[in-house]
C-alpha cells in the first residue's frame, strides 16, 4: 500500500529565517508532501517575499501553510510525533534512524495522522518539546559538524518518505507491469529445459554424453531471469523451428 502523503504533517517551532520557510516548501513538494504547520514563527508572512522566492514552484504549499501558537495544537490530531533531533541530549528517549523513524510513521499514517517536527535553526527543539515526541529522529552525518540547514533536514526526511512510498507502491506495479503475461509454472519451464536438451542434440550443439555445465548453466540463466508462459512458448517456438530447419537441411552427398 502507497504511503498516504496527506496524513503527514511537517512541524516546524520558531522558525526565524522566512527564506527557511519557503526552501521547505519546496523540499516538501519535491517529495510530494504538502502539509506544513508553523509555531510561533518569526518574521512571517513576510513583505519582503523571502519565502515566496525560496519556495519558487512550491507556493501552493506556502499558501497553505498553518500558523499555530503552540506545539500541541500543531500536533493535536496526531497520534504519533517524532522530532528531529541533531543534538542528542541526556534524557533517555527512544532515538531512531530516518529510515526506521518513516517506517513507522507510513504504517501509522494508513489510519491515522502523524507528524515530524523540527525544532529552531539555531537550538533545535527544547527538552520540553522533545518530551511532547513519541521518538526523536538523528540524521546520521559528519560527527565533526553534523548540523543541518533545516531546510536540508526536511529534504533528507521527506525523501526517505517518498522513496518508501515508492518501494510500497510503485514495486508492487511493477511485477504486474514487467510480467505482461502469466507467470510460467514449474512444469512448464522443465518441460522447456527437456526441449532445450533435446532440440540441442539434434543440432549438435549438446553432447548428452559429455555434457559439462551446458544445461546447468541455462537453468540458471533463465531461473536468473524468471520466465513467464508468453516467453517460454517463444522459445519453444524457436526451438522447434530449429529442429524443423535442420530435419529439412539439405544432406551432402558430394564424395571427396
Amino acid at each position: 500500500m502507497a504511503v498516504k502523503f496527506e496524513n503527514i504533517r511537517i512541524v516546524l517551532v520558531e522558525t526565524s529565517h522566512p527564506g527557511n520557510i519557503g526552501s521547505v516548501c519546496r523540499a516538501m513538494k519535491n517529495m510530494c508532501l504538502d502539509q506544513l504547520y508553523l509555531v510561533r514563527p518569526q518574521n512571517f508572512p513576510d513583505p519582503e517575499g523571502k519565502s515566496k522566492a525560496m519556495a519558487a514552484s512550491a507556493r501552493d504549499v506556502l499558501a497553505n501553510i498553518k500558523i499555530v501558537d503552540s506545539l500541541d495544537e500543531a500536533v493535536a490530531e496526531c497520534v504519533h510525533v517524532v522530532g528531529a533531533s541533531a543534538r542528542l541530549r541526556s534524557i533517555p528517549w527512544p532515538i531512531i534512524d530516518p529510515r526506521e523513524c518513516v517506517s513507522q510513521l507510513a504504517e501509522i499514517a494508513e489510519n491515522d495522522q502523524v507528524a515530524l517536527v523540527f525544532g529552531r535553526e539555531d537550538r533545535g527543539l527544547t527538552n520540553e518539546e522533545m518530551e511532547r515526541c513519541n521518538a526523536l529522529v538523528n540524521i546520521p552525518a559528519n560527527p565533526e559538524y553534523s548540523s543541518l540547514n533545516i531546510a536540508a533536514a526536511v529534504q533528507v526526511l521527506c525523501y526517505e518518505i517518498n522513496m518508501l512510498s515508492f518501494l510500497q507502491g510503485e514495486e508492487e506495479k511493477r511485477m504486474p507491469d514487467f510480467y505482461d503475461h502469466p507467470r510460467a509454472t514449474s512444469d512448464e519451464v522443465e518441460g522447456l529445459y527437456g526441449h532445450f536438451e533435446s532440440a540441442l542434440t539434434a543440432l549438435g550443439f549438446h553432447d548428452p554424453d559429455n555434457p559439462r555445465q551446458l544445461m546447468r548453466r541455462l537453468r540458471r540463466l533463465f531461473n536468473r531471469a524468471g520466465l513467464d508462459k508468453m516467453e517460454v512458448n517463444i522459445l519453444r517456438g524457436i526451438l522447434t523451428a530449429a529442429e524443423k530447419a535442420n530435419k529439412e537441411k539439405p544432406v551432402n552427398t558430394d564424395k571427396a
